[in-house]
């Protein structure tokens, strides 16, 4: 029999929206690319961006920048950590968390994961009181939110600052409240692979004046900080202007351009990977050996990519199921490989981070694949890509028996 093949691109994106491109024209034209070039009673593009994200949010204060891992840089210098400090996060994240960790001199420790891919709030809990950590750097690795209410329990009750890194949940929330306002900083991505695509990107939002005001002149800002629309006060930036160091890392007003009519399509777009989502789960229901990771009702995600889990299986049978997967067009990356392929580095792969054991952690990962779900797939695509994983997870597994 004929095995079916899957022909599309699991990294092509959909075109950039026309009236993001007209207004990329717009600002190409004018020449003032710079955030702080802006005619006389203009706002300019990156500073609107900020305004309409912070609202999207609920946050008082908003700043674009460079990259995710720039905001999360941004926040963590913010509140002075350096050299000495060490900063708590998950086992399994991407390598951007334990970079920002690193790029300011800081020690990152890590802490277990769940079954459900999310920091093991008891290792939490535990790390929180014997490591001497002062903040969490917490990823939502690929778009899955904890429980945030215990979270915040036991980092309030520790004195622990709460960073959230967004990169995976702009526009995904708990119970509610919109990812990344949990914490006392969130950090959001735009790269390319993210929910909204300007290349490279990022925003960083915070209720704090303090904490904005010094991410704004990190930021560089020089002293235009009063051009910011959802920045605090001109007054707030006294006492941190001439403390506060460059660290340039600026989003400028051609990419904040072609984000703005993102920011206004986001929810039919997550409203659109959501139904990708739900058709490969729904086709993936019940293949022995295969575990979907379960979403809480608390939890409203983004479901621009999936995860599935095959506990215990071997190495060279979940190698087999990759390679089989890829001989039809479907292309998964895996967690637990001995080298890093791709962005599937894990906490192990990272020598700058002194060596840790996280056994937990391992033993998921072991068996973790993970897939993207492009808005240019179908709802028929993802029939069809789930037909395949299935099929492939079954040959194997019957040989394996």
């Amino acid at each position: 029999m004929t095995k079916s093949i899957f022909t599309g691109s699991f990294t092509q994106q959909e075109p950039i929206p026309e009236a993001a491109i007209e207004a990329a024209v717009a600002v190409m034209r004018s020449g003032r690319l710079h955030r702080y070039n802006t005619a006389q009673g203009e706002a300019g593009e990156t500073a609107l961006l900020e305004q309409e994200f912070a609202t999207y949010v609920g946050a008082k204060y908003c700043l674009a920048v460079a990259s995710g891992g720039y905001a999360m840089g941004a926040a963590l210098r913010a509140l002075g950590v350096g050299p000495g400090h060490k900063v708590l996060s998950n086992g399994f994240t991407l390598a951007p968390v334990p970079g920002a960790i690193a790029a300011v001199s800081a020690t990152p420790v890590f802490v277990e994961t769940t079954e459900s891919l999310t920091i093991d709030l008891a290792d939490l809990a535990a790390k929180a009181a014997s490591s001497g950590a002062e903040v969490l750097l917490l990823s939502h690795m690929r778009g899955h939110i904890c429980d945030m209410d215990r979270l915040m329990e036991i980092c309030d009750a520790a004195g622990l600052t709460v960073i959230e890194d967004c990169a995976h949940t702009m526009g995904g929330a708990w119970r509610g409240v919109p990812s990344g306002r949990h914490g006392l900083v969130g950090c959001y991505s735009t790269q390319t692979y993210k929910h909204m695509n300007s290349g490279e990107g990022g925003l960083l939002v915070t209720d704090d004046a303090e904490v904005m005001a010094k991410a704004v002149v990190l930021s560089g800002s020089y002293m235009l900080y009063g051009k910011h629309l959802a920045s605090p006060p001109v007054n707030t930036f006294e006492k941190v202007k001439y403390a506060t160091p460059n660290v340039s890392g600026r989003m400028d007003n051609l990419r904040a351009a072609i984000l703005r009519p993102q920011l206004a399509d986001l929810p039919a777009q997550i409203a659109r990977w959501n139904a990708l989502y739900r058709r490969v789960e729904d086709g993936l229901c019940n293949t022995p050996g295969l575990r979907i990771i379960e979403r809480p009702a608390e939890e409203s995600f983004i479901g621009s990519s999936i995860q599935m889990r095959l506990p215990g299986i071997a190495p060279d049978h979940i190698q087999a199921i990759v390679a089989g997967c890829a001989s039809r067009g479907v292309e998964l990356k895996w967690f637990g490989a001995a080298e890093p392929v791709a962005f599937t580095s894990r906490y192990d792969s990272w020598r700058y981070a002194p060596e840790q054991h996280l056994p937990k952690t391992d033993r998921i990962l072991a068996g973790l694949l993970d897939m993207r779900l492009p808005l240019t797939f179908s709802t028929g695509d993802a029939a069809l890509i789930a037909e395949i994983i299935r099929d492939e997870v079954r040959a194997v597994q019957s040989t394996a028996a």
